[in-house]
């Protein structure tokens, strides 16, 4: 269901602005959390700018730096021509806030989403010529802060060009963290588990769990006109930003005022409470779009798992997959199962020269595909139709049809398209992860809000809370998905144990779930999924996305008791919980929408049974249970398909235990049981 974004400021100014500061002012200022639990102190130390953190009062963050290195003007090979930002600041203004307001998305993991923080901004000035200013915005909220800089309109600071951002976090051990390798064009990896001290070069998020149970996670929020922030090693247990280059080196190229994205740090006393959080959400802007009524969260199906296994072919041809009658067929298994969408990929001219220059039309649809009827007949059988722009990373052929593409599709009234980079980057020059593609991909988000078209984006830019401020940002991939299991070793099967803990945090995840024949017998038989049925229903609660592909093949699900299971689970919530969590061996999430309750379980390579408290069903209701487990010696390895289908009455005050096989998981879903009113015997 759609809602109106309706903010509801509770408190907009408590604290009244600070006077400014004198030059001799405290160069320490702390801010705290609502609660008073997580403190943020700012400090120059000798002119330059650091902060810290604790935790009831036991340090988080030990100081760390903050700043810019500009450059000059001339090519940047001489260091004469670079510009410190990191020290000889004095302090001329203090400005102190604090912000509460309860905000309702259009869609999501929860109906409504509190904002509430304290404020502190600190505005600095340096001592020697030629004078520079730096406004650096602290907030913080119960579960974490998030912090940026602001370079304020100044004389003879018109251009600028960064050559580093000096952020630094200091952590206070070397825990341990789940994380992937930066890598400038690619997110697909299987996450590493090592200490903080083995960490060299990583992509964020990157969550961290201290030897005292404590749970940290550092990413960015509002990720606008600027390069991602990757973090290197830098000493004993810090990490440092390093942002992704232009061809010519500079990471940074604006003009003032300008200000970077939020450096986030998300703080939790239970890993559960990292993904129940929506720090990375609040710290974007509110909606700019004033109609969010075409914007339909829904499950959908796809010509696209057949093209991964073999059975048929992106490109035109004997096997081809996109055509008319193979659409019709999806259509009609779609509307006869309640199954809200249909991607089709494959249908466009060009793939031929895929991962060989690219060379696609987006207009033109091969000779055995009409776009034409198959968009009209998925229309008369009431499934709505996703549109498909695969660039393979050749951005000015894209860019050339782009809006011509979006203004079609919505005349056949597609509202949903997936975009794919997967390809050599054409300038080759440039990285998916700089500044020049991160203005691409905003682009190509707002352009599709004028069409009313929404975007699942794969081969993207991280998440980073910008879908608060563009709902049409609906979900992306950046992960290394199901797909990899169809053609590579595999993801293993703790995987998907890490996943909501690090890049889910993040945002949306396309994972793909849903694959029920797990071997790949018939097709690729050198090839499987590491998880046994059971897990693949799970993961449609465990892995959030509004747009949530039930992944395999029609005739894999016809017929199949599992198949019910997906059928019923939402893809937008009025509630999440994670109640039960080790990251990288087993997680428990609890969704609700409206009176009805959704569980996913699922596990590493370990057979375990878990108790989970009933707690969050509605007290005095009765609940039926419909439990999808795994089967009697189901096994990822040598039997991922036994599954067994239970019934049981539940209600809030028991404890279910949750059995689940190695590699394996288990679905419920907890449908409110309603009484028939009797009147007079009748």
């Amino acid at each position: 269901m759609t809602r109106n974004i309706m903010p509801k400021i509770l408190c907009l100014t408590l604290l009244a602005l600070a006077p400014v500061l004198s030059a001799q002012a405290e160069t320490e200022q702390q801010v705290a959390s609502p609660d008073g639990e997580l403190v943020l102190i700012f400090d120059l130390q000798d002119g330059a700018p650091h902060y810290s953190v604790a935790l009831a009062g036991q340090p988080v963050l030990l100081p760390s730096a903050l700043g810019y290195v500009l450059r000059s003007a001339g090519d940047g090979s001489n260091p004469a021509e670079t510009e410190s930002l990191t020290n000889d600041f004095e302090i001329v203004e203090i400005l102190r806030d604090t912000h509460d307001e309860t905000w309702r998305p259009p869609w999501g993991e929860a109906a409504s989403m509190r904002s509430h923080y304290n404020e502190l901004a600190v505005s600095l000035r340096t001592r020697s010529a030629p004078e520079r200013r730096m406004d650096i915005v602290f907030r913080v909220f119960d579960d974490g802060l998030g912090f940026r800089y602001r370079l304020p309109e100044q004389p003879e600071l018109d251009a600028v060009q960064i050559q580093a951002e000096a952020t630094e976090f200091r952590f206070a051990g070397d825990h341990l963290a789940w994380w992937i390798p930066a890598n400038p064009d690619s997110y697909e990896h299987t996450y590493r588990t090592t200490r903080l001290a083995e960490v060299s070069a990583v992509a964020t998020p990157i969550t961290m769990k201290a030897d005292d149970g404590l749970y940290l996670s550092i990413h960015e929020a509002n990720l606008t006109d600027y390069p991602e922030m990757n973090l290197v090693h830098s000493g004993s247990d810090a990490l440092k930003c390093d942002l992704v280059p232009w061809p010519d080196g500079v990471k940074v190229k604006s003009t003032t005022p300008m200000q970077s994205p939020w450096r986030t740090l998300q703080v939790a006393r239970r890993a559960g409470a990292l993904v129940e959080s929506h720090l990375v959400l609040n710290l974007n802007e509110p909606s700019v779009l004033a109609d969010t009524s075409w914007i339909q969260p829904m499950k959908y199906m796809g010509i696209w798992w057949s093209l991964h296994l073999g059975k048929e072919t992106w490109a035109g041809g004997e096997n081809h997959g996109a055509t008319t009658e193979n659409a019709r067929r999806y259509i009609d298994f779609c509307a006869a199962h309640g199954i809200g969408g249909l991607l089709i990929e494959g249908w466009n001219e060009g793939w031929e020269t895929w991962l060989k220059g690219a060379q696609f039309s987006f207009l033109k649809p091969y000779a055995d595909f009409d776009l034409e009827e198959v968009a009209r007949y998925a229309k008369e059988k009431g499934v709505a139709l996703i549109g498909h722009h695969e660039t393979g990373g050749n951005i000015a052929g894209y860019e050339k049809e782009r809006e011509q593409a979006f203004a079609m599709y919505q005349r056949l009234g597609v509202h949903a398209i997936k975009t794919g980079y997967a390809g050599t980057l054409v300038p080759s020059n440039q990285h998916r992860h700089g500044q020049w593609m991160v203005r691409h991909y905003r682009e190509v988000v707002k352009r599709a809000a004028a069409h009313q078209i929404a975007i699942d984006a794969h081969e993207p830019i991280k998440p980073t809370g910008i879908r608060r401020t563009y709902p049409n940002m609906m979900t992306r991939e950046g992960v290394r998905g199901m797909e990899y299991n169809a053609w590579s070793d595999g993801n293993p099967p703790e995987h998907t144990t890490i996943l909501p803990f690090t890049r889910m945090l993040a945002g949306p995840l396309d994972y793909t779930p849903g694959i029920f024949d797990l071997t790949f017998n018939k097709y690729k038989p050198n090839h499987r999924v590491y998880s046994t049925l059971a897990n693949q229903l799970a993961l449609f609660v465990v892995l959030f996305s509004p747009l949530q592909m039930a992944a395999d093949l029609p005739e894999n699900y016809e017929r199949h008791p599992a198949f019910e299971f997906i059928k019923a689970v939402p893809t937008t919530w009025d509630e999440t919980r994670v109640p039960h969590a080790e990251i990288g061996d087993y997680v428990v999430v609890v969704r609700r929408q409206g009176e009805e309750w959704f569980l996913g379980a699922v596990t590493d390579e370990e057979a375990r049974e878990l108790e989970v408290p009933l707690d969050f069903l509605a007290a005095g209701q009765t609940y039926t249970a419909h439990i999808y487990a795994d089967g009697d010696k189901a096994h990822w390895e040598r039997n991922p398909t036994a599954f067994a289908l239970k019934e049981r009455m539940v209600r809030r005050e028991e404890t279910l235990t949750v059995s689940l096989a190695a590699g394996g998981g288990q679905a419920i879903w907890f449908e409110k049981e309603h009484e028939i009113p009797v009147s007079n015997g009748r």
